[in-house]
């Protein structure tokens, strides 16, 4: 089977990205493009991210995932830590998050390194979850092989009845990741495939190097 795309195309023509619009610090950026992409309804979930990891069997590995909070130190996620990308995070804490806002013809890229969030702000955003998100993490050994649907409906039901009337608490396998951004890329689509590129490098003073790249 053969299926030739070539002929798919669009015209990229929204906004640009100047190196004299934009502030010193990327995250004030991605800031100002997040809550730009938030407002314009356009998308279902602007939090959406893809979180590459290099994989315990050599293979690099992307999933979708949501961001959570994003602050001056990074981004936040939070899943399983036994799953496949937890046990990867653990082994190699480097890692990439992408953003695709297409409505706005926008994208970022994030590179990084990711770190365990401190418990207690684990255990904060925990308690803030509906009751089924609660039950469904402890349920859930994310990654692992099961042998049917049937088998986490049916271990559900048996959780909601033994945990009915008491105290759900974050399992200690479940919580956070912070990842410290080292570069952000932020692309505007532009024109002729000229797209605009700026890329912030964080130096070793702390302060953030600003450099156009090439579409």
């Amino acid at each position: 089977m053969h299926e030739d795309l070539g002929n798919f195309r669009k015209t990229y023509q929204k906004e640009q990205l100047l190196e004299s619009e934009v502030p010193s610090n990327p995250m004030e950026l991605f800031r100002k493009w997040f809550y730009e992409v938030q407002e314009s309804g356009s998308i279902d979930e602007p939090n959406a991210m893809a979180v590459a990891t290099n994989g315990l069997d050599g293979f690099p590995k992307n999933r979708m995932v949501l961001l959570k909070r994003f602050t001056a130190e990074g981004f936040i996620f939070y899943t399983n830590y036994e799953s496949e990308k937890g046990r990867a995070i653990a082994a190699d804490p480097r890692v990439c998050l992408s953003f695709y806002w297409s409505h706005l013809e926008r994208q970022v890229i994030v590179k990084g390194e990711a770190e365990r969030l401190a418990e207690n702000l684990s255990d904060g955003y925990f308690e803030s979850r509906p009751e089924g998100s609660r039950l469904g993490a402890i349920l859930s050994r994310q990654s692992e092989v099961i042998p049917s649907r049937e088998f986490l409906e049916d271990g559900l039901k048996a959780l909601e009845a033994e945990y009915e009337g008491k105290e759900i608490q974050r399992p200690p396998y479940w919580g956070g990741f912070l990842v410290r951004p080292w570069s952000i890329e932020y692309w505007q689509g532009r024109p002729n495939r000229l797209h605009d590129r700026l890329r912030y490098t964080l130096q070793e003073d702390w302060d953030w190097k600003l450099e156009r790249l090439a579409p």
